[in-house]
């Protein structure tokens, strides 16, 4: 298991080392992040929108860089200013602290740690709370009258699973759900891009996946999330995380995104990602349209 832990380890930084060396000189722009689905492109997309028009300094977009592991790293490298993390991952998988499902004591402890830690800053939640979603054929919940995760544990020893891979390994991910809920499925969860995991439940490949509760898809879809009935996932608030130089250097980039607190529901933004995901539309289009209907733009 050590073993394991040092393997992973040096893919990070291997990985870290290849993303630090792409991409052209900043020259004097903020460079945004992102992790690798659609809903953090898009949220980036309306961060660096919102700093060039603040600003009116140039924003260098660094999106899709795999997890929060190599998000992390390249904060603290300097090869990026700021990114929209989720409150329970940074709690669980960068500051490995024990899972907690209060809000506000989350969003302390994240914000503390961070500054004290690392050097950067946690801005305002920007207004809703992406939490993981066990999400099964909506057939089969009402067949099965199925509401919770628990009401599953029964059926999952005849059930597929499928996951991606950040869900196998992060401390609020599968084992631990396995282990609270009781769950054991017949065979070891299937690994999936999560672009392709709805696609994988409809075709019956698989019976149950771990989504995020803003993804569009579910909206449009015969999909039904169900109740984690012993809140075992903390709470995971959208939140800026900037390095602290930065808004040394630019203190107009804290107003920006300060502005930016509290803006985005729920609602929209699974609205957001099924149109990005269901309707196909360009995310920068998205983040445009959604910034001129709060009147940032």
């Amino acid at each position: 298991m050590q073993k394991m832990k040092k393997l992973r380890a040096c893919v990070f930084v291997c990985l870290t080392i290849l993303v630090a060396s792409c991409g052209s000189e900043r020259n004097g722009a903020i460079v945004v992040g992102s992790k690798n689905f659609s809903e953090q492109a898009l949220l980036g997309e309306i961060v660096a929108q919102h700093l060039e028009a603040r600003t009116q300094r140039p924003v260098v977009r660094r999106f899709y860089l795999a997890g929060s592991y190599i998000c992390q790293q390249a904060l603290l490298s300097g090869r990026i200013d700021t990114y929209v993390e989720y409150t329970g991952t940074a709690l669980t998988a960068i500051l490995h602290d024990p899972i907690q499902s209060d809000a506000s004591a989350v969003f302390g402890r994240v914000r503390s740690e961070y500054r004290q830690r690392f050097g950067l800053e946690v801005m305002p939640s920007l207004g809703f709370n992406n939490t993981f979603a066990i999400v099964i054929r909506g057939e089969d919940a009402r067949r099965l009258n199925l509401k919770t995760i628990d009401d599953v544990a029964r059926y999952a020893p005849e059930w597929r699973a499928g996951f991606g891979y950040e869900f196998t390994e992060r401390p609020d991910g599968y084992a631990g759900l396995a282990r609270v809920y009781g769950l054991k499925f017949a065979e070891p969860p299937r690994i999936l891009d999560l672009g392709l995991l709805y696609r994988a439940l409809l075709d019956k490949q698989v019976d149950l996946v771990a989504g995020n509760s803003t993804d569009g898809l579910l909206a449009a879809r015969d999909l039904i999330i169900l109740e984690d009935d012993k809140r075992y996932f903390p709470p995971y608030e959208a939140v800026p995380i900037v390095r602290a130089d930065t808004l040394g250097r630019y203190p107009e980039m804290r107003t920006a995104l300060d502005e930016l607190g509290g803006k985005i529901s729920s609602a929209e933004m699974q609205k957001m990602n099924y149109a990005v995901d269901g309707e196909h539309r360009d995310i920068t289009e998205v983040a445009h349209e959604f910034l001129h209907s709060k009147g940032l733009d």
